[in-house]
């Protein structure tokens, strides 16, 4: 082969290696999280947590979670007909348009799941070829009055755990959505004994089995999901059973996180002092060992708090941004100007840490609130797609040394969590 033709091949290829990133962010863009690294607050504390890995760059699932209120989300799960470009645009069209249609929705605070419906099957009918349908599940969950409102397209039953640990599926209560798709049904459940949540799509429960390839992973999700207090635990469990990942994979695992007074381990303030963090990590650590934490746990966890308890000082209470901080940095100004912000601050940093003894597993909750303004979580999107970034840099070293981190509503109090 000629070196200018391999050259012309190595141009090709490194040219639809561009273009598939560029596909990939955009897809990345048009589903919407508004949940992203945040805890429900509004009715307790309930963890909203997912898992989206697509098989090939364009993927025929997609997803989407909109807050629409204080008590209302929305959830949708979009499963294309096949792989491919073909499913990719039906999935990813449907997805961009019912974004658009409750953004509207929520801007004139009119949000109904039939009207919704109704406007995304008018409007992706035109698109879906002859012989093409579409799976997706329409979930709205309202969580003062504890109801589960849905219509189900040919998607996979959710699985719901209640109080008693039994395990609740609801099937599908239409057939897959197709260009003749006249008629469908919206129905709604109690939930009020419902402890956790699995929403999902076909890939999961389609996976071969290892060793068994008359197997499926359909054979075990429910035990897995019952088995398992959080997402991590569901995805270890998933993943050490199957052969390999053979088609795209979507869930959504909602579940509450019950801290009260009877698993609260500590609770402490600490002033908006540089000095006095160091003091602080020491508590943490005497107090991790006291709860029977491996040593290389500790070190791990005592890291999440050293980070998140930083950013809770610099960026909550001193009010220091990453341009801020930068320009600080750079003029060889940063911890004359801790010093100078210090001065006069009497805010404080909360701890509090819990002891979760589950079933199956036992987790330490720390949780860790600053008198700041708060953020915007939905920043972290980016910080996370590119964690080579210096911004956010301790919010991704907490995220990879814990089973989860999440914040509030208003970005001022954050929890991780650690397994024992």
């Amino acid at each position: 082969m000629s070196q200018e033709r391999l050259q012309e091949l190595e141009d090709n290829e490194a040219y639809a290696s561009y273009q598939a990133e560029l596909a990939f962010q955009k897809e990345l863009n048009i589903l919407r999280n508004d949940f992203y690294y945040q805890m429900i607050d509004s009715t307790g504390i309930s963890l909203v947590d997912f898992m989206y890995r697509p098989l090939d760059t364009l993927s025929g699932d997609a997803y989407s979670v909109r807050k629409i209120d204080e008590h209302r989300t929305f959830y949708l799960l979009v499963d294309g007909m096949g792989k491919g470009v073909s499913a990719s645009l039906t999935t990813i069209t449907m997805t961009a348009f019912v974004n658009h249609l409750i953004d509207k929705m929520i801007e004139y605070e009119s949000f109904s799941l039939g009207i919704l419906i109704q406007e995304a099957i008018s409007f992706i009918q035109p698109i879906l070829l002859e012989d093409e349908v579409l799976s997706i599940d329409f979930i709205h969950f309202n969580t003062y009055f504890k109801e589960l409102e849905y219509a189900k397209f040919s998607m996979p039953p959710f699985l719901l755990q209640d109080s008693d640990d039994v395990i609740h599926k609801v099937k599908s209560n239409n057939a897959p959505l197709s260009k003749w798709t006249e008629e469908y049904k919206v129905e709604s459940i109690n939930v009020q004994s419902i402890e956790k949540f699995l929403f999902y799509s076909d890939g999961i429960v389609e996976n071969q089995i290892k060793d068994s390839p008359k197997e499926t992973y359909a054979k075990y999700v429910e035990e897995d999901f019952k088995n398992s207090f959080t997402k991590e635990e569901f995805r270890e469990k998933f993943f050490d059973k199957i052969a390999k990942q053979e088609d795209d994979l979507s869930l959504i695992f909602i579940n509450p996180l019950p801290l009260n007074k009877d698993n609260l381990v500590a609770k402490k303030e600490f002033p908006t002092k540089l000095t006095v963090l160091e003091d602080a990590n020491l508590w943490y650590e005497e107090l991790l060992s006291s709860l029977e934490l491996e040593p290389k746990s500790v070190i791990k966890t005592s890291l999440v708090f050293t980070e998140l308890m930083m950013n809770a000082y610099e960026h909550g209470n001193l009010g220091i941004d990453s341009q801020k901080k930068h320009i600080y940095m750079e003029s060889d100004q940063y911890f004359e100007k801790l010093q100078e912000l210090e001065v006069d601050n009497n805010k404080k940093i909360g701890v509090e840490v819990y002891k979760l003894i589950e079933p199956h597993s036992t987790y330490v909750v720390t949780k860790i609130c600053d008198e700041g303004e708060g953020f915007d979580t939905q920043i972290l999107a980016q910080i996370f797609r590119n964690s080579k970034k210096f911004n956010g840099r301790g919010v991704f070293v907490s995220r990879k040394n814990s089973m989860g981190i999440y914040y509030n509503s208003k970005g001022n109090c954050v929890l991780y969590l650690t397994k024992i």
